[in-house]
């Protein structure tokens, strides 16, 4: 394909290209979808970064199994199947290091960051935090059990992470009064 002019094969046969390894092919495949791909997904989600991440995503799996291509339907809903599925799997909160290393620990050993945990929800602690509003409740257990970041909290719980910050100390002030 020369430069500046358009590639004039059909979606099928850049794929059946791609398949052949032919970049220019997946070059044209990505000129053709990525805009109406990068609109689409930026309805189902607000991160500009996460859509990117998942284009990006997206063409590279569509690099690495156009053979998988079955031609039974148009290229561009196969490319959007891919296309939602890696702005999911970008969208998932991914577990907390200590969540992973628990799931492969034996459950007959607590940790004393476990024995600590128990203590919270059933001391002091715990009751303070029952007294909280669900709102604070779940930017705390987000936050400072489940380990997240207030940016993944907020795309947890649906809200802006500005928020996650506010809902964070106000609920610190007001277990810090319920303590005292």
């Amino acid at each position: 394909m020369t430069r500046g002019c358009p590639d004039r094969r059909s979606d099928v046969e850049l794929v059946a290209a791609v398949v052949d390894r032919d970049r220019g092919a997946l070059e044209e495949l990505y000129t053709r979808h990525q805009p109406w791909l990068s609109i689409r997904l930026a309805y189902r989600c607000s991160d500009r970064s996460l859509v990117e991440e998942a284009i990006q995503d997206t063409f590279v799996a569509v690099w690495g199994s156009a053979d998988k291509y079955q031609a039974t339907g148009p290229v561009a809903a196969w490319i959007w199947g891919i296309g939602i599925r890696r702005l999911l799997h970008v969208m998932r909160p991914r577990k907390s290091l200590r969540e992973r290393l628990v799931a492969q620990r034996s459950p007959e050993l607590l940790s004393a960051e476990d024995e600590l945990l128990v203590g919270v929800e059933h001391g002091d602690v715990g009751l303070a935090l029952g007294r909280l509003s669900p709102e604070l409740r779940m930017v705390v257990q987000a936050t400072v059990l489940d380990g997240l970041s207030c940016q993944e909290a907020g795309r947890l719980l649906g809200i802006p992470s500005g928020t996650v910050k506010t809902r964070m100390m106000r609920a610190k002030r007001e277990m810090r009064e319920a303590l005292i």
